[in-house]
């Protein structure tokens, strides 16, 4: 199956900037999409690959903070650099608070946008790695056993199969077999392995004190 190809959206009122951006953006083999407002760039489909977003601060309608914000709110998670005529600290220090990767003040040289694309993409590219991770490991996680999913924070947790034979009140017997099947059904190599996985699922890693 062939990868999609990553994504450049441009939200900008001023169709000769979108324009402009769009022959920069496309000269370096990026494929854009070009938006005249945030409400256009909801309304539209967009293709599950890695993208970024390349906004003017200063929209008609809402502001590139406002729309910010709500794509914070609705979960939508897109690398965003912020473009303006018209910045001040105030403004770029709370756009770079709320996670976007760059805020350019025009003008701005083609280099500078280009690099701030490219970094915005491999942040994207990251977090979707991450979370194709976390899904793999959520998948695995679901095939054990409610007994395996009590022994599983406390193999991860460091005690040894009499520790937790103890806690849980069942035999050490039966301890080694619920912890080979929990660890063959993760697909772990090793407990260093395990504990990596459990963590990516958010499990609370609890010390050998623990009671």
């Amino acid at each position: 199956m062939t990868e999609r190809q990553p994504i450049v959206y441009v939200i900008d009122d001023d169709a000769s900037i979108r324009e402009t951006l769009n022959s920069l953006i496309r000269s370096v083999g990026l494929c854009v999409k070009l938006f005249s407002s945030a409400k256009e760039f909801l309304e539209s489909s967009r293709p599950d690959t890695e993208s970024c977003l390349v906004l003017d601060i200063r929209l008609r309608g809402m502001s590139g903070l406002d729309f910010q914000r709500k794509l914070g709110d609705s979960g939508i998670a897109i690398p965003i650099i912020f473009i303006t005529g018209h910045g001040d600290i105030r403004m770029s220090v709370r756009a770079m608070k709320a996670g976007a990767v760059e805020f350019l003040t025009k003008p701005f040289r083609d280099q500078e946008l280009l690099d701030a694309i490219h970094l915005a993409l491999e942040k994207d590219r990251e977090r979707r790695e991450r979370g194709a991770e976390v899904a793999h490991v959520e998948a695995r996680y679901a095939l054990l056993t409610p007994r395996e999913r009590q022994v599983l924070p406390l193999v991860v947790s460091g005690l040894l199969n009499k520790q937790i034979a103890a806690k849980l009140g069942i035999s050490e017997a039966a301890t080694k077999v619920h912890r080979s099947q929990l660890i063959r059904k993760m697909g772990a190599n090793s407990l260093p392995d395990l504990v990596r996985m459990a963590e990516k699922i958010g499990f609370p890693l609890r010390s050998n004190s623990d009671s």
